[in-house]
């Protein structure tokens, strides 16, 4: 099966919700309401005290290039590039996290730009620059779950285990066959679940590059979301915004805060009702990894890939995008966070590192 390389009307086993690009006025209004209803007027500021509030301590040292960590049982997976971007040279490395300091095993070798690692339905998934796997923990025996998938000329995003299903994105383009057009690629610019089973759904749609999620206590999903590119002759930011299944978030219609991109037919009457954003970044901050904090179920950290920061900010919306507190800075391309009852896990792309942040408080 390929996503996007033809209708996904036509794929065997993919269930497509989102027939039409855009839903009615009024439905999207409610999805709007169910976000704003509760909200005030107040823009919602962290504490002072959640700044620099990360400790970190080194455990890993060494990897090439890591970008998403994958935590199992006792194992850890991390996949590297292992070379250049484009070398197609790499791996899924394993890690004692008992002995941290031993040289990684290499369980898959010769990956196309893996972006994303994670261990769902006891089995090793893999998503590299167009095609998901997956396959048992020991790397034999993988089965191709999505290929051709399509993409932004560059990557797709994280894998997010999501109970009983695993997020991921298609990330969008606008270049068919004719060359560039305001509307997107058929099957990019969209979340997906995939089950045990390996049956693929649509989430929801109009997306750049969603691309990392995570679920909080109220059943809220929230995904990173990078807007890459120039609209109306201005550059748009990247955000954190809540996903509402089922619907398009408008790009690239409408980008950032829901922005109205007039060259790609968009009006206040169709941005206006899409659910705003919990938080936004300047334009190439390349916000790459999101969790909910271990100790405060209504904060979430990001790892901010161009800032080289783990930012804090409060999942409560208002009537204006939160602003963030500097949680932990100085790192060299801060990539992927795991949150842990007591720890964040953060992987250090720049650094080749993996650390351990605490509570310094």
């Amino acid at each position: 099966m390929s996503i996007g390389a033809e209708p996904i009307a036509d794929w065997p086993g993919v269930r497509w919700r989102m027939r039409t690009r855009r839903f009615p006025i009024p439905v999207l209004v409610v999805v709007a309401s169910l976000f704003l209803a509760a909200c005030g007027n107040d823009l919602v500021v962290p504490p002072d005290s959640w700044a620099g509030s990360l400790q970190e301590t080194v455990l890993v040292t060494g990897l090439d290039s890591p970008t998403q960590l994958a935590v199992h049982e006792d194992m850890w997976f991390v996949a590297v590039l292992a070379g250049a971007e484009n070398d197609q040279t790499g791996q899924i490395l394993s890690i004692d996290p008992a002995n941290p300091k031993q040289q990684p095993m290499v369980v898959i070798d010769g990956l196309d730009k893996p972006t994303g690692v994670a261990v769902f339905a006891d089995e090793l998934w893999v998503m590299e620059r167009r095609r998901l796997t997956r396959g048992p923990l020991d790397g034999t025996s993988r089965v191709v779950v999505a290929d051709d998938m399509a993409f932004n000329g560059r990557s797709e995003g994280t894998l997010t285990v999501d109970g009983d299903t695993l997020l991921f994105n298609t990330s969008g383009t606008r270049r068919a066959l004719a060359g560039l057009t305001g509307t997107p690629q058929t099957a990019s610019g969209v979340l997906w679940s995939v089950d045990a089973e390996g049956s693929i759904e649509a989430v929801a749609s109009g997306f750049k590059h969603a691309y990392a999620q995570t679920r909080t206590a109220d059943g809220t999903l929230w995904t990173t979301e990078l807007a890459d590119g120039s609209y109306d002759g201005e550059p748009a930011v990247d955000e954190i915004v809540p996903v509402m299944p089922g619907i398009d978030h408008g790009w690239p219609a409408c980008v950032g805060d829901n922005r109205v991109v007039q060259e790609f037919g968009g009006s206040p009457e169709t941005c206006g009702v899409l659910p705003g954003s919990l938080a936004v970044f300047e334009f190439g901050a390349t916000p790459t990894s999101i969790v909910v904090s271990p100790w405060n179920s209504e904060l979430l950290y990001v790892s901010v890939w161009n800032r080289g920061e783990v930012v804090s900010v409060s999942t409560e919306q208002g009537a204006t995008p939160n602003r963030m507190a500097v949680a932990f800075a100085g790192v060299d391309r801060p990539q992927h966070l795991v949150a842990e009852p007591d720890r964040l896990l953060l992987v250090d792309f720049g650094g080749g590192q993996i650390l351990e942040l605490v509570d310094a408080r």
